[in-house]
């Protein structure tokens, strides 16, 4: 059963609920269930803070009683997302933008898709591309794997506002986006079709889900996107998650996200590294079909840009390889993008 608490806020900025004698930090996704004022009554649920299970660290607004019950319905959506929940609620998606393959459908672009493993690769992904490839309109898709609400992430508010991604797309059960997607496949459909993008970056929003086994975690989220842009016949390219300093045996070097999704793809992908990288245990990853491309990771440039430099508490100078990995695959994915113009 969902724990759900009865609480008030305390605090409206930072959000801040008290539940009987303690105040606890919280956070309400504000399209979901409306603005938090000092006073409201709220429900809560409270499971992830109270199992201290990495979910942010905060309660999550489940409604707000006092002002979030009177929202009035979207007449022009065509489908539900989160159906058959309590939080289910109704978008327009954009593969109903043409739903069939009739006459004036767009024709996909042959754009490149980079596959990303966690949300923590995206901010130097977007920047290395936009650096290479300056005025390239470069979306992202957000997948599961992490985090469903859009309006999580701060990341993303930042690349959109400061010009490095053209649009956020939220697809499958994922949502708050500027745009909405059913699926992943459909997403990227849209962005090389009526979106018109250049490259599309596609992963998972903030945090992991993961149980320390082999497949059971977030990660696997990369095989079905990688998957959906082969199924369209687009340029994949996979983004391995590297680290120095990772106190997990499975993730230094080359993670075990990455060598499982290469291992169980059903077909060639090209894989993204930096040249300071664990290249052998790539290429034994690549068990000799993926194509191993080595790309420039402006690191030191990164780190002076203002964006986001630290994973999992650590900065970029404790942890080099995990942003030098990801800063080459934007890289790669802006050549791709180019040569695609160009041809």
């Amino acid at each position: 059963m969902l724990k759900l608490r009865r609480g008030i806020v305390s605090r409206a900025d930072p959000l801040h609920v008290r539940i009987g004698d303690e105040e606890r930090p919280a956070w309400a996704d504000r399209a979901m269930v409306g603005e938090m004022h000092s006073g409201d009554e709220v429900i809560v649920n409270t499971e992830g803070l109270d199992l201290e299970l990495g979910s942010g660290g905060f309660d999550v607004v489940h409604v707000n009683l006092t002002r979030g019950l009177d929202r009035a319905a979207d007449g022009s959506a065509t489908a539900m997302k989160l159906n058959y929940t309590s939080l289910q609620h109704p978008v327009e998606p954009v593969e109903a933008w043409h739903p069939g393959r009739e006459e004036g459908a767009p024709e996909l672009r042959p754009i490149p898709v980079l596959v990303l493993g966690l949300h923590g690769q995206l901010a130097p992904a977007a920047w290395a591309a936009q650096r290479r490839g300056r005025g390239l309109r470069i979306g992202y898709v957000q997948t599961w794997g992490g985090a469903l609400p859009g309006a999580l992430s701060e990341v993303v508010r930042r690349l959109r506002s400061e010009g490095l991604l053209c649009a956020h797309v939220t697809s499958g059960p994922t949502y708050g986006g500027d745009l909405e997607a059913l699926t992943t496949v459909g997403a990227l459909w849209a962005a090389a079709g009526p979106l018109r993008w250049d490259a599309a970056i596609v992963g998972p929003g903030p945090g992991i889900g993961g149980s320390g086994s082999a497949l059971g975690h977030g990660g696997m989220a990369a095989l079905e996107s990688a998957h959906a842009a082969i199924a369209l016949g687009l340029d994949a390219m996979l983004a391995p998650r590297m680290s120095d300093t990772d106190p997990r045996d499975r993730h230094r070097g080359l993670s075990h996200h990455t060598a499982a999704v290469l291992h169980l793809l059903l077909d060639d992908v090209r894989v993204a590294a930096p040249a300071n990288g664990p290249l052998e245990d790539l290429r034994r990853a690549c068990e000799g079909r993926h194509e191993l491309s080595i790309w420039e990771a402006p690191v030191e440039a990164y780190a002076a840009s203002g964006l986001p430099a630290d994973h999992m508490g650590r900065g970029i100078e404790e942890d080099e390889l995990f942003f030098a990995a990801a800063l080459a695959a934007g890289d790669g994915l802006a050549a791709l993008a180019i040569r695609e113009r160009v041809g």
